[in-house]
């Protein structure tokens, strides 16, 4: 496979460097045990070497992935390589800083588990309004600019994980290079990367792509949208039309693949190799596959507010959005703690099935029947933990 993964055409305000448009996310690598966070070096080391030989040069850690140890073994498995070779990113774990000195000693310690002297990305990590505080105590942010001055940071971001509008806050606090955000053709409007996208662009500085698979849920989708992929273009991956989008918006500088297999950075490389943007027809062609997939797993509910306000005082809406984002996600803690979060009269336990929502629903959603059913499944997921 003789083969290099493409660079982004576009030029960046204050970023000096080329990194391939596909960078290497360190958060999922083989590993021995799949009940154990242990990396499988072997085959890990391997993935990494076909990738950088094939023009990779973006990898991406963090202090806690893989337990702590992904910073070791990138550091590890890079060294054989000139380091002018290759772009390493990492993150300042956020949730560990109570003070300048902590700031000090994690990022000395970073330098020291990656065997470089510097890093060419370094990121205030999941920043969101409870994070961010972490970089108001004084010093904080002092340390990072300084780490810059002195050439140890060369480029200064932070990744994101919160509204839009806590974006916008933290985007003006402080001196930005980048920012790194989930962006995929499921969150452009599920989660709202698309207002998300527009305020770093607006800013001024390019965005950085993780989970642009969704965490491999768009590697597969359902047997219907895999169907509707492979009658259009039956010689490329399902996970490479996700990839795909993410590269083709104009804004973005790179994007990562959490790649666990050999077979999976093989399949990158491909899609990112003569990289072409999706085009016109090929959006319509995603716009078919994931209504099919949204209309087979999650109740159509576009939050109108029609079906307010309900007799007893159920929040119809923001039930139904709750059972949808766990039908995406499966994520079972997040589903009970967003359940437990509604009040005790909003909740769907409530329903007495006067069917009068069912009058006003524009979708024709079975409401009474959906506020049992996630009620049921509330009370099931209870019961397992």
């Amino acid at each position: 496979m003789d083969k290099r993964v493409d660079r982004k055409q576009k030029a960046f305000k204050g970023i000096d460097q080329n990194p391939s448009l596909l960078g290497f996310g360190c958060m999922r690598f083989p590993v021995l045990d799949p009940e154990k966070p242990d990396i499988d070096e072997g085959a890990a080391e391997k993935m990494v070497d076909v990738a950088y030989a094939h023009g990779i040069n973006y990898f991406d850690t963090a202090y806690p992935y893989h337990n702590k140890t992904s910073e070791r073994f990138i550091g590890k498995a890079l060294k054989k390589y000139p380091r002018e070779s290759f772009y390493l990113a990492d993150k300042m774990p956020s949730w560990m800083i109570e003070s300048k000195e902590d700031a000090k000693r994690i990022f000395e310690e970073q330098l020291e588990k990656c065997q470089v002297d510097y890093f060419d990305y370094y990121l205030a990590h999941a920043l969101n309004r409870q994070h961010i505080k972490a970089y108001e105590i004084p010093g904080v942010m002092d340390f990072l600019y300084e780490m810059k001055a002195e050439g140890k940071i060369r480029h200064l971001g932070f990744s994101f994980h919160d509204t839009p509008e806590i974006l916008e806050k933290i985007i003006h606090m402080f001196d930005w290079d980048f920012v790194q955000i989930q962006l995929n053709y499921l969150d452009w409007t599920f989660q709202d990367a698309k207002t998300q996208y527009q305020i770093i662009k607006d800013h001024g500085v390019p965005v950085i792509v993780m989970e642009p698979v969704r965490g491999g849920l768009l590697a597969s989708l359902c047997t219907e949208s895999q169907d509707i992929f492979k009658a259009y273009d039956k010689d490329h991956s399902i996970a490479s039309w996700a990839i795909r989008y993410a590269a083709s918006k104009d804004n973005v500088l790179t994007v990562l693949s959490g790649m666990s297999d050999l077979m999976q950075t093989e399949d990158n490389i491909k899609t990112m190799t003569d990289f072409k943007p999706i085009t016109g027809e090929e959006q319509k062609v995603i716009d078919e596959a994931l209504k099919v997939f949204m209309d087979k797993n999650t109740v159509p509910c576009t939050k109108c507010k029609y079906c307010m306000p309900c007799p007893v005082g159920i929040d119809i809406p923001a039930v139904l959005e709750i059972y949808n984002n766990y039908k995406i996600t499966k994520n079972k803690g997040a589903f009970i703690y967003r359940y437990e979060k509604l009040a005790l009269d909003q909740r769907p336990s409530l329903c007495v099935a006067c069917g009068e929502c069912m009058t006003q629903c524009p979708q024709h959603i079975q409401i009474p029947e959906m506020m049992e059913k996630i009620q049921e499944l509330y009370q099931s997921l209870k019961d397992e933990t």
